[in-house]
This record gives C-alpha cells, sequence and structure tokens, in this order.
C-alpha cells in the first residue's frame, strides 16, 4: 500500500502517520521523490483495510499496490533509479546507455592488461570477466578463481575503469565483494534466495540476470529478494530464455525489456552475447536492445576469440566491438 501525502505536508505530520502505522504493526518507508511524496507499507501478506490507517489531513490519497513484487514496482516507486559505479557510469534515468565489456573468463595479466587498456581507449566504463565460471561440463575451464579476481581488479582499475563479475559460490561471496565494483548474480543462481537475501545486505551494486527459463515476475521476485535486504542498487539484465528455437543458443527477449520498463523502475540492460550464442548477431541485437529502451548491454570481447577459453563462439573481436560502439552512436535511445 502507498499512502501518497499533500504537496504541503509538514514534517510533524509524516513523523506522526509514520509512528501511528508502526504502532499498527505495518512496516512503512517514508519515499520522498520529485512527483510525489509518499509513505509505503510492506511486509503485509494480505490486504490492508485502509479503516486501520489513522487518518491525517496531510494525506492525499491511499493507493494499493496490486504487483506480488513491491519495491521494484513503479507503482511503489514512480521515478526511474540510477545506480552508479566507481568510474563514471551511470545505470537508469536520462542517462546514456552503458557498455560493459570484457573477456567471458580472465585467463591471464596481460589479457586483463591487453583489454583494459583497449575498453579504455574506446570510453568504456565499466569492464566484464569471470573468475568462477558456471560450465555446463565439468571438464571446461572453470577459470581462475581468486586469482582472477585480483588480476581482474588490477588490470581495470589501473585504467580506472569498474569491475563487473560473477559470484558463483557462497563460499567466495568476500573475495568476490571486497574485489568487484558490481556483483553479477548468473541466470543459474537468479532464484538462489540466499545469495539474494547476503547481497540485499552490502552496499555494493548488483548485477541481477534473469534465469533461462524464469518469467519476468519470477525475475522481478528475485530483485524484490535483494531490495527487500536494503540494498537499492540493483541493475536487471535479460539475457536470454530457453525455448524450442535451436538456431540460437537462446532466445533474446526484447519484449521483457519493453514490458519490465512499464512497470518497474530498475534499470534493465541486455546482453545479445548470451542471448544469441553467435558473434555475428551480437552487434544487431545491441542495436537492438539500445532501440527498446535498454539502459546499456554487456558483451564479450576478446582480442582472440578463437583461442579463448570459453565462450569465443560468441565474442566479438577487438575490431568488431569498436565498430559496435561507433555503430552505437547513432541508435536513438
Amino acid at each position: 500500500m502507498l499512502i501518497v501525502l499533500k504537496k504541503d505536508a509538514t514534517q510533524a505530520q509524516i513523523d506522526e502517520i509514520m509512528e501511528n502505522l508502526k504502532r499498527a504493526g505495518h512496516k512503512p518507508d517514508f519515499l520522498p521523490g520529485s512527483e510525489r511524496v509518499a509513505i509505503g507499507i510492506r511486509g503485509n501478506t494480505g490486504y490492508i483495510d485502509e479503516s486501520t490507517i489513522p487518518p491525517n489531513d496531510a494525506v492525499k490519497e491511499i493507493i494499493h499496490v496490486t504487483k506480488p513484487y513491491k519495491l521494484v514496482s513503479r507503482e511503489w516507486k514512480a521515478e526511474d533509479t540510477t545506480v552508479k559505479l566507481p568510474h563514471g557510469a551511470v545505470f537508469g534515468g536520462k542517462n546514456q546507455p552503458v557498455i560493459i565489456a570484457g573477456p567471458c573468463s580472465v585467463e591471464s595479466e596481460q589479457q586483463v592488461e591487453e583489454t583494459a587498456e583497449f575498453l579504455s581507449r574506446l570510453g568504456v566504463k565499466a569492464m566484464r570477466g569471470g573468475a568462477f565460471k558456471p560450465r555446463t561440463s565439468p571438464y571446461a575451464f572453470q577459470g581462475k578463481g581468486v586469482e582472477g579476481l585480483k588480476i581482474l581488479q588490477k588490470g581495470a582499475h589501473r585504467h580506472k575503469i569498474s569491475v563487473v563479475t560473477e559470484l558463483l559460490h557462497l563460499e567466495y561471496f568476500d573475495e568476490v565483494v571486497a574485489h568487484a565494483d558490481m556483483i553479477q548474480v548468473g541466470a543459474r543462481n537468479m532464484q538462489n534466495f540466499e545469495m539474494l537475501q547476503r547481497l540485499g545486505k552490502i552496499k555494493k551494486p548488483v548485477l541481477l540476470k534473469r534465469g533461462m527459463a524464469a518469467t519476468i515476475e519470477e525475475f522481478l521476485l528475485a530483485a524484490e529478494y535483494i531490495l527487500a535486504g536494503g540494498n537499492q542498487q540493483v541493475v536487471l539484465c535479460e539475457r536470454g530464455i530457453r525455448t524450442f528455437e535451436t538456431a540460437t543458443r537462446n532466445t533474446l527477449d526484447l519484449n521483457a525489456v519493453a514490458y519490465i520498463k512499464e512497470v518497474s523502475h530498475l534499470p534493465i540492460i541486455v546482453d545479445p552475447s548470451h542471448g544469441t550464442g553467435k558473434s555475428s548477431l551480437v552487434p544487431p541485437l545491441s542495436r537492438a536492445a539500445i532501440a527498446v529502451g535498454a539502459d546499456g548491454i554487456i558483451v564479450e570481447v576478446h582480442k582472440e576469440p578463437a583461442k579463448a577459453l570459453s565462450d569465443g563462439y560468441q565474442s566479438l573481436n577487438f575490431r568488431q566491438f569498436e565498430e559496435l560502439v561507433a555503430s552505437l552512436r547513432s541508435v536513438p535511445a
């Protein structure tokens, strides 16, 4: 439920409403904004009878939030949320779309250094790279672990680029949080509720990827876990879903991007690398993502994709990525 306040509501009136709601057993949150000032009630498991809300002259209207996800909905917060990274990337609102780029896996110091230097020249402010890799085959390269985290942070920060990396195991929670500027939750962990709850208690941005078989509602409810824990810095990521189609690795659901922009205030970006699994399809789907309203893209880039230890077939080489960056400048966001 949202209690929308009049513009001339005094602080004394707001305090009185908050205190009365607490006495009634509710959990109120004060929600200031440029479009409206409101008090939200969350944590209830059923319908709240308006007659149980003490009257106050500062109340303009009472709105029942109908979505099962509350905190991530536009009913709860009408304004776009913006999420900032240390080296200048800002997701959401009226900001320019953010490009996150880098290798699927951290392979060596030289690889990270060359990639970070290249991305810096193009003005990219966020670098992705996997230190722990969830692989379908137990025999595939699993990443360099904590060593990879250190290599990635050292190389990216040297060039003033923020680090985006995946938290795969709770066992390494502290190490990932210490070395990353944005913690990625991969598709396979979207409904790892213990992980989501722990990420709700930190003060760093989280990139939440949609599960490959998750509905949009399930996706947004996963984000709700993080916000309910107190961390409002969440960026969603559409990375393709599994359908009956086999021509591409996944089916990139751009419908979800447009729909989520309508129902949620959280920023959402697109991963065309995993969404298609084909490097040739990454540029057109990147442009389509920006055109449909995405707040950015996350793209796999490798100097020599044919020699990549993981996902080389969906990675762009340096020349292809440079051409993509140039082409995005002409796409209306």
